[in-house]
């Protein structure tokens, strides 16, 4: 199997603002396996949340990447990697991601199988997502959520967690004026602490706010499961759910847990925890970081699993380097062709940038405020 690494540069369409960090764009990393004249890929993106730098990204992907070499094929390196045994102990989960996802999307277009179906679900995934508001003006949020919900999307998320909690509440209730119909989740991205949870809560919730992402301060998984117990609205664990062992202690406790497949390893990975949760109570969220469409794909092949979906990374920014999955209409569709069902578009100049080769040092810099999860 060939290995091939390219570095791009993603540029949002404006910035994104959440309680503790700013985005303008980030870089991807595109792995690329090729054998028998098939080629899967996959990405990860840069992240400060996670420690996870371009440099990082390459030099990891490239180390697993020639992992690879030990099988015979895409086939037995998945089955190893589904098991544990790649890539290296130690490997940050968005690294086992990518590459898993380019595995899954070479064996699929070997097997003439879209992934969804590979890994056991006959229908196609088609799932409504959530659009996310980011902290802005409440006119600005205003505007936004019309046009949102004139283009089709059911489901907005907005961002919370400003100083002043009115700003929240005022950007909360202008989105529901402008949008009456839609469903509201929230996500201060642990703003808050458990004190001011508690308080602000039933405000939200009066205004039709129906779930709220990590609203308590992350690291303390027992005061977001004590807030849990007596919230008026369903708590979902973002931050506070990283992995598996990190949902075993939450199950049950919270009413649901953002899967991202950056942060818990990948697709394999995130089966695994449906199966943990499946029965206690806790219910499945399928959530992203900025990426494009390449990155998305592989969690839109589980949308049915999940009882909230937030998967529109792609559609914050200025340019997507692919396609194949839809979204602007408030609706994201598993590819239709095997593998990921996703393909490549034609570049141009502006936000997709091509690094230098993978041989030199220099490398495009991520700007930020702070880079953080969305």
């Amino acid at each position: 199997m060939n290995v091939t690494l390219r570095v791009v540069r993603l540029q949002l369409a404006e910035p994104l603002r959440i309680s503790r960090s700013v985005t303008t764009e980030r870089n991807a990393v595109w792995i690329t396996i090729e054998h028998g004249g098939l080629r899967g890929h996959g990405e990860a993106v840069t992240s400060v949340y996670y420690g996870l730098d371009t440099d990082t990204l390459r030099r990891l992907l490239a180390a697993a990447g020639a992992e690879l070499g030990r099988f015979a094929g895409p086939e037995s390196a998945l089955d190893a990697l589904r098991d544990g045994e790649l890539p290296a102990p130690g490997t940050p989960p968005a690294v086992t991601a990518a590459v898993e996802s380019a595995l899954l999307d070479l064996v699929g277009k070997r097997a003439g199988q879209p992934v969804h179906r590979l890994l056991g679900t006959a229908r196609r995934p088609v799932a409504a997502t959530a659009r996310t508001i980011g902290i802005v003006s409440a006119e600005r949020a205003r505007t936004q959520a019309r046009c949102l919900a004139e283009s089709g999307f059911a489901v907005l998320k907005i961002k919370a967690g400003t100083a002043d909690p009115e700003d929240d509440l005022a950007r909360v209730r202008a989105v529901r004026d402008a949008a009456p119909s839609t469903a509201l989740l929230l996500d201060p991205n642990g703003a808050w602490t458990p004190e001011q949870a508690r308080h602000l809560l039933p405000r939200f919730a009066a205004l039709g706010v129906e779930a709220v992402e990590q609203p308590t301060v992350p690291g303390d998984p027992e005061a977001l499961a004590r807030l849990a117990e007596r919230s008026p609205l369903p708590v979902i664990a973002d931050e506070d759910a990283v992995g598996l062992a990190d949902v075993a202690r939450l199950a049950g406790r919270v009413q649901g847990v953002n899967v991202k497949l950056a942060k818990c390893g990948g697709v394999h990975a995130a089966l695994r925890i449906e199966e943990l949760i499946a029965g206690s109570g806790t219910r499945l969220m399928l959530g992203c970081l900025t990426a494009g469409t390449l990155g998305i794909a592989p969690a839109v092949h589980l949308a049915d699993r999940a009882r909230w979906v937030d998967l529109d990374g792609h559609l914050l920014l200025a340019h997507d380097p692919w396609t194949g999955i839809g979204g602007t209409d408030g609706t994201v569709r598993a590819g239709t062709g095997a593998g990921l069902g996703v393909r490549p578009v034609p570049p141009r100049a502006g936000p997709a940038v091509p690094a230098p080769p993978l041989a030199q040092p220099a490398v495009p810099k991520e700007r930020h405020h702070r880079e953080d999860v969305e």
